[in-house]
């Protein structure tokens, strides 16, 4: 599976200089006036783990693939955007794509860059993006809400039960509430919910654009300081990122990066700690495959089956599944492949019921 998020804000926040820092790509221009990304600007980058570089130098494939993200760079929001204001809804539908969205409040001070509100406020602008996106879900539930109204008035059970569903929705949203604090309970709220892709129903981080010196600043202490606590939506995490400072770490050659990153007294970019968030709040984690002909990490939910990680290379292994033999990724590196592992006794078999662990090596036998 491939994790893609949206990254949507205000303008002028640095979603755009974030954009091109973490996709090391010139496609999202960064300008000093609102609206300069209409089009969604997608990029694809790997996710760092050290593990697969270990794992390659073992097996000597001739390729190593890590696992992906996709990051999406969206249209600024402004108030009243719901309404049809700035862009409108052009950036809704690019939204509901992804599988979380990254919401990006300015924090730095720079006379040189205009903010659309004429000040910096990290409060007002993570509440004005809120409030935009739960005034598009209102619009969207009370237009599917008449259609099941009409539906439920010829004796429909699922149209019934899906009116009840709707209301209760509207009722959160109307109180200001994200569509994720009313979660889908039985099967037909679920196909509700899934038709409706409401836009606060999404898991979201909060990235804080900050400062060079705010940089090594917890979660805590960054919602206590810009005052976010009472704005956060459940559940979220904040995480400052200096795009000007991510920008310059990009245009460096690899050897260089980590020095520049100690010369902040940091330790990982801003890249590595906004993905392992993401794989955090998403509940994601990584088992891998190795062989001659590649070495390559797979993203699965945790819980996830062994049928269902090997679902993830092909899904006629789900149906097909016999049995995985599994080598934990420890055991595998101190054995220095599968044989030592297996020698060691760390070769394990796993049937259908076996629980993917984080950095399971995998290999699956299934019936063609």
């Amino acid at each position: 599976m491939s994790l893609s998020l949206g990254i949507v804000g205000l303008p002028n926040v640095g979603k755009s200089t974030l954009f091109n820092a973490l996709a090391k790509s010139a496609a999202a221009q960064a300008s000093n006036y609102p609206f300069t990304t209409i089009d969604p600007n997608v990029g694809i980058v790997a996710v760092p783990d050290a593990r697969l570089a270990r794992l390659a130098e073992i097996v000597k494939p001739a390729k190593i693939l890590p696992a992906t993200v996709e990051f999406w760079d969206i249209a600024g929001i402004i108030k009243g955007a719901s309404q049809g204001e700035g862009l409108g809804n052009q950036f809704l539908s690019h939204i509901r794509q992804t599988a979380a969205t990254i919401l990006v409040v300015r924090c730095f001070s720079n006379p040189d860059v205009i903010h659309v509100n004429g000040n910096v406020d990290p409060l007002n602008d993570l509440e004005t993006v809120l409030l935009e996106l739960m005034l598009a879900d209102l619009g969207t539930v009370t237009r599917s809400l008449d259609r099941y109204k009409k539906a439920a008035r010829g004796g429909d059970a699922l149209a019934i039960e899906s009116v009840a569903y709707a209301e209760k929705l509207y009722a959160t949203l109307e109180a200001g509430k994200p569509a994720r604090t009313q979660e889908p309970k039985t099967p037909t709220e679920l196909l509700v919910a899934r038709e409706l892709q409401l836009l606060t129903a999404k898991p979201s981080l909060i990235i804080a654009n900050v400062n060079e010196t705010e940089m090594s600043l917890s979660s805590a202490e960054l919602v206590a300081r810009y005052n976010l606590a009472a704005a956060l939506p459940p559940g979220s995490e904040v995480i400052p990122i200096c795009a000007q400072v991510e920008a310059e770490l990009a245009t460096l050659p690899e050897a260089e990066q980590l020095e520049f990153l100690e010369s902040y007294g940091m330790q990982n970019s801003g890249l590595d700690r906004l993905i392992h968030a993401a794989y955090r709040l998403l509940k994601l984690q990584t088992f891998f495959t190795a062989g001659p002909q590649e070495v390559r990490a797979w993203t699965v939910p945790i819980g996830a089956t062994a049928p269902e990680a090997a679902g993830v290379i092909h899904t006629d292994f789900i149906k097909g599944f016999i049995r995985a033999e599994t080598i934990a990724y420890a055991d595998y590196a101190k054995y220095s492949g599968e044989s030592g592992a297996k020698e060691a006794g760390r070769l394990r078999l796993e049937g259908k019921e076996y629980i993917v662990q984080d950095g399971d090596v995998f290999h699956f036998r299934v019936n063609n």
